[in-house]
Formats: structure tokens, sequence, C-alpha cells
């Protein structure tokens, strides 16, 4: 018998939070609540979730500040964002910096779960073709590189990288997204975030300080590649993805 799925909801209103963990339990899901990102962060590294649900306006943050983290970290994990700011702006920036659902609020306990769901099994058939790849504290993201989401380091080819932690960030975002150009905007708003004042020049910078390091430890790869006028993207060589 296969245990019950668990997911951790992050939501400030106590009342909405009763009735989504109420309505996830009745359909057999266990649901562990959050009402701070700080708690909910705990959380999220003492325990094994199969689901993140969280809010986006919250007492000690944004919920979609979270998102981005996590996709920057490397985490695979199904996220489905819960917002009163239904607009499709709000919409599209959520799923852009790494949700892969959003629900405007007010919603019916019923959509929730079937939204919960889709995303569970979703999960499931994407474990099953990419057994490699994990949201666990210590996952392999790609055969010689080893991301320590909890100790904020990564390895490649067992060397621990000496890592600035944009460049820790900056090197997530290429390694969830292997093989597929990210333009400097995706790249400035995941790491830097949407706010930042930062410019492309600055992603240039770390990304060339970053290549340094990598090549360091790999002396004969080079994992970065530019693409004029559109971007970065990561590459495993083959002879280091056959080795």
């Amino acid at each position: 018998m296969h245990p019950a799925p668990h997911v951790l909801l992050l939501e400030d209103d106590p009342a909405i939070a009763r009735t989504v963990c109420y309505a996830l339990e009745r359909d057999g899901i266990r649901c562990t609540h959050s009402l701070l990102i700080a708690d909910a962060r705990q959380q999220w590294a003492s325990q094994r979730f199969d689901a993140l649900l969280l809010d986006v306006g919250l007492p000690d943050g944004n919920g979609l500040d979270w998102c981005r983290q996590l996709r920057a970290s490397g985490s695979t994990a199904p996220i489905l964002v819960l917002s009163a700011r239904g607009e499709e702006m709000d919409r599209v920036l959520g799923l852009e910096l790494g949700a892969d659902d959003y629900l405007t609020k007010p919603f019916s306990p019923r959509e929730l779960v079937a939204r919960a769901r889709a995303l569970l099994r979703r999960s499931q058939e994407f474990s099953k073709q990419n057994p490699a790849l994990s949201h666990s504290d210590k996952a392999p993201i790609a055969p010689v590189f080893v991301v320590d989401e909890a100790g904020q380091s990564i390895r490649l080819q067992g060397a621990l990288l000496d890592l600035t932690r944009r460049e820790y960030q900056l090197l997530c975002t290429l390694l969830a997204a292997t093989g597929r150009i990210l333009s400097r905007e995706h790249l400035l708003d995941a790491v830097w975030g949407i706010d930042s004042d930062s410019s492309d020049r600055t992603v240039d910078t770390h990304i060339k300080t970053l290549r340094a390091k990598l090549r360091s430890a790999a002396p004969d790869c080079d994992f970065i590649t530019t693409h004029r006028g559109m971007g970065y993207s990561l590459r495993l060589p083959d002879a280091v993805a056959k080795g």
C-alpha cells in the first residue's frame, strides 16, 4: 500500500487553511500548514513533501520569492500558487517564476483538490521518467553535478565548487533547465529578483566568473554556452555525460 501524499500549505489566513486542509485530507492527502515563510522553510527542510501550496501575500514576505528560490536551487517539487491576485499578468508572473499551477481566490475546495491531484500525478510520472532528478535536499541534478540545497553548495565531479551566493543561484537555475536557452532577463528575474536594479551586464559578469570556476574544476569541459542575442544555456559534453 502506497503512503498518502503529503503537501505543505503556506497560508496566513487560518479560515482558508482549515478549509484547504480539511478538503485535502478528506480526499486522502496529508496536509501540514504553516502561517509564515520562515516556518514553512523549516518544515520543508525537515520533512519530505510531495507538493507545495503557497499563498503570495504573507506577513514575512512574498510566496513567489520562495517559489523562485526553490526553482533556482534545483527543486522540481510541484508548486500550486493560491492568490487573491487574478489578473493575467499576475498569473503569468507566477508561472514564469516556477509555479506549476495558479489558483485565484476565492476558489472551491473541490477545484483545489482536483488541481492538487493533477500536480501529484504529473510529479509521479515525471519521477518515473527522470529517476536522476529529485526535489530532496541533496539531489543529483545531472550526472556530474550534485546540489546540496540545505548546504547551498554544488559539487562538480565530486569537487566542491567555491561559489558566491549569486553564482550558486545562477548555476542552479541553469542546471534546472539543462539544454534550454535562458535569456539574461530570465536569469536576472530568477537570481536577482524582478525588482532588482541589476542589468544584463551583471549576468554577463557572473557568468564569466562562474565559467572560470567550472573550468578550474573540469578543465576539459565547457559547460556554459553563449547564444548571441538570446542568452545562455548549460550542456553536458558527451564525454562527461557518458562518464
